[in-house]
Parts: C-alpha cells; sequence; structure tokens
C-alpha cells in the first residue's frame, strides 16, 4: 500500500496579526517540511496579490529545506509567480480544467470536494488529487452539511480516480479513521500547527512519525 500524503493548510491568524504571523508560518513551513509533510497548503484568503505571492515566496524558501512541495489557494497566477509546485481549488475557482489549459504541466493542481459528484468531476477535469470533507465535525467548516463519515469519504475515494485526501476534524486519534482502504491521505490544518504551537518542531516531528506508522 502507498505510503500515506501528509497536507498541512496554513492559517496564519491562528499566530496573531501582521508580521508576526507571517514569521510563525515561515517557521512552521521549515519544521513541518523537515518533518516529512507532503504538501503545504498556503489558504490565506485575505491577503491582497501582493502579500500572498511574498509570503508564497518565503515558504517556498523555507520548505526546500526538506521534501514539502508548497500549494497556493485558488490563485495559480501567484503560484507560478512565486515558484510554487501547485494551486489548490475551491469549488467556487475555476475549474482543473481551464487552470490546467493555463498552466499546463508547471504546477500540481488539487481540488477542494465535499461529495462524490466533484470529486469524480475534479478529476475527470484534470485535478492531480482531491481532497474530501469534512470527514469529521470541525469548527473551519461550520458552514457546511454534517460530515461526512470516514466510511463515505472511503468509498468516493474508491471512485475518484485520482488519489483523494481526507479533510475535516481529524486529530491524532480520529486519524486512523480517517485513512480508509482507499483514502491517500490527511489534510488539516489543526492537526499540525496545534502539534507545532504546543511543542515546537519536536512535537511537530513526532506527529507526523506517528501518522505515517498508521500505513
Amino acid at each position: 500500500m502507498a505510503a500515506i500524503q501528509l497536507c498541512l493548510i496554513t492559517d496564519r491568524t491562528s499566530f496573531g496579526t501582521g508580521a508576526a504571523a507571517f514569521d510563525a508560518v515561515i517557521r512552521l513551513a521549515r519544521d513541518a517540511s523537515t518533518a516529512g509533510v507532503d504538501w503545504i497548503q498556503i489558504r490565506e484568503k485575505d491577503l491582497s496579490a501582493r502579500d500572498l505571492c511574498e509570503l508564497t515566496r518565503r515558504v517556498v524558501t523555507a520548505a526546500s529545506i526538506g521534501s514539502a512541495r508548497v500549494l497556493v489557494n485558488d490563485r495559480f497566477d501567484v503560484a507560478l509567480a512565486a515558484g510554487a509546485d501547485g494551486v489548490h481549488l475551491t469549488t467556487s475557482s475555476m475549474s482543473a480544467r481551464v487552470v490546467r489549459s493555463a498552466v499546463g504541466s508547471r504546477l500540481a493542481i488539487g481540488a477542494s470536494t465535499h461529495s462524490e459528484a466533484e470529486a469524480m468531476a475534479a478529476s475527470e477535469d484534470g485535478a492531480d488529487f482531491v481532497v474530501c470533507g469534512p470527514i469529521f465535525v470541525t469548527p473551519s467548516k461550520a458552514g457546511y452539511s454534517d460530515p461526512l463519515g470516514p466510511g463515505e469519504v472511503d468509498r468516493i475515494a474508491s471512485v475518484a480516480g485520482v488519489p483523494l485526501l481526507a479533510l475535516g476534524g481529524i486529530d491524532e486519534q480520529s486519524a486512523g479513521l480517517a485513512l480508509g482502504r482507499s483514502v491517500s491521505g490527511i489534510a488539516a490544518i489543526r492537526l499540525f500547527q496545534d502539534a507545532w504551537s504546543s511543542g515546537g518542531s519536536d512535537e511537530l516531528h513526532r506527529v507526523v512519525h506517528r501518522l505515517r506508522l498508521l500505513r
């Protein structure tokens, strides 16, 4: 069975405001990359294109110390300009087909999905992988309907046609449940950021190592 894929999603607002929050995201990206996280998804929707590009450049540099690749939410222009590895599309973004026609093979394309239909559509449009959820109850997805649950996410993964990462309310205790037979990995904010905030690089390394042991 293939190794689990791990995607850290950023939320700089959890670190405060201003330059200090930016700096925290950079340090987190560096430590996540050395810990062995596969993807760092920059999800900072309120930033201007200028500030997002600057943050992405700094994250790309910080992540280069390890193995992580960097995704930018929605803005493939920023991803290209800042030297990121990919773009992550939401359900309100341009379709993966449109983005692929613009970027060719220069960027990996991920897509957020919340149902089998959305996962299949993203796959057929050319996404390289999809993220599906929420799998469990989570504050960041409070506006969505009830959680899909591990069984449904695993079923969607079995027919999606591309790798699927589970998202939403995943912690260390529930990570094993989230990783069904067909699920390729986990995407999360708090799972990684809370570990790093409480125990720094050592705690983040421990969490990543424990997740790797699940498969």
